[in-house]
């Protein structure tokens, strides 16, 4: 199966989803290659990167779960290299 790097971006407003998303992106801890957060308290929001090596359907697919939790929001930027 062919495999893409990707990065996502993830905004979170809503601190009560957080538990629902650490358990998304624990299940597809197989393919995140590495997580960055960083909180913006002034803000009161937390940005989190997350890096991945996934077929693109697996990346899609957490990007669209991701998307559906209350105030959070995602974008994904992948690589154009498939391997």
């Amino acid at each position: 199966m062919e495999k893409r790097i990707a990065v996502m971006g993830i905004i979170v407003e809503n601190t009560e989803s957080v538990d629902q998303l650490n358990n998304l992106l624990h299940e597809y801890g197989p393919y995140i290659i590495g997580r960055m957060g960083i909180p913006y308290r002034e803000q009161n929001i937390h940005i989190i990167s997350i890096a991945m090596d996934a077929p693109q359907d697996e990346i899609s697919a957490l990007s669209g779960k991701i998307g559906r939790l209350a105030g959070i929001s995602v974008k994904t930027a992948y690589s154009k290299v498939v391997h």
